[in-house]
């Protein structure tokens, strides 16, 4: 039984050189690129996608975020803050039917001293949670275990997401 996920590196394939003018999240943007291929992206809109988050609080933890590089929320355009709901609701119903959870944290830190881990690019969570999932683990043992492997993770969700294969649509919707 494995009790923590394999280095991300393993799961990007190598790293990666760094995009010009972006950060980490900026590697799974490709916009217009049609439906997501190898990496951690799980679906793409005509702005924004969501992108499968490599150090995840729980297994299906995704990330939903434009692809412009803005760091606040009040930056947006009216149609990628459209876009940034519409695709949280299709995440939240996506992990719903793949994954079952009893709720889901939803949210963004906006700058550094908030919490926000990639500061420069603004990323709203989906977090499935379930009953019991903060256990000791993490607590005592600086672990978090995960049922599956993140590229199998992704694998599903992609393949549930609604439009699957067609994800250039704003909402993914077939």
């Amino acid at each position: 039984m494995r009790w923590c996920p394999p280095p991300p590196l393993d799961y990007w394939g190598g790293p990666p050189p760094p995009p010009p003018g972006g950060g980490p999240l900026a590697r799974s943007a490709r916009p217009g690129a049609g439906p997501p291929g190898p990496g951690p992206a799980v679906a793409r809109g005509a702005e924004c996608y969501a992108v499968l988050n490599l150090y995840p609080y729980n297994s299906g933890h995704l990330m939903v975020l434009p692809y412009r590089h803005v760091s606040g929320y009040v930056d947006l355009t009216a149609s990628e803050t459209a876009e940034l709901a519409t695709m949280t609701q299709t995440a939240i119903r996506t992990l719903g039917a793949v994954y079952g959870p009893a709720g889901y944290n939803i949210g963004m830190n906006q700058g550094e001293v908030a919490g926000a881990g990639i500061a420069a690019h603004l990323h709203q969570h989906v977090v499935p949670r379930w009953l019991g999932d903060a256990n000791f683990l993490p607590v005592v043992g600086q672990t978090k275990a995960l049922p599956e492997l993140l590229a199998d993770t992704r694998a599903r969700l992609a393949a549930a997401w609604p439009g699957a294969g067609t994800a250039t649509e704003p909402d993914g919707a077939r």
